[in-house]
């Protein structure tokens, strides 16, 4: 057991893509393979944004990027990631997140647009603004 003291700096989150509060006050836990998401562009600084399209994986159950051209069950979009969540060091490591179901979505601040498909996907549990 590690009892050493350690330090954690964050910066501000952004969640200007979030319309109201409403439906965050249930956000489901979900884990995410992280395989299905690239560095550069969807973890910059070490953190998933939030925001993120999601889709379910349907071998493993776990969640990943949302991609319509997918054929292992991410071609559905679920949900968005609620919160930031930190990037592990490998990318074979799953890890912990929070998913939006039911949400209203201010479609221009998403830090990753969802396509025609990914809102027909969510339409009646997600409205997009």
């Amino acid at each position: 057991m590690d009892l050493s003291i350690r330090t954690e700096t964050f910066g501000q989150e952004d969640q200007s893509w979030l319309g109201s509060a409403h439906g965050t006050d249930s956000a489901r836990s979900i884990t995410l393979d992280m395989t299905t998401f690239t560095a550069g562009t969807h973890y910059p600084d070490g953190y998933l944004m939030s925001g993120l399209p999601l889709g379910k994986i349907t071998a493993s159950g776990k969640y990943g990027l949302y991609d319509d051209a997918a054929s292992d069950g991410r071609q559905a979009c679920a949900g968005l990631l609620f919160t930031v969540v930190r990037a592990p060091a490998s990318t074979s490591t799953p890890v912990s997140g929070a998913m939006l179901v039911h949400c209203i979505v201010v479609d221009a601040n998403l830090p990753i647009a969802v396509d025609a498909a990914g809102k027909a996907d969510v339409a009646g549990r997600i409205i997009f603004v």
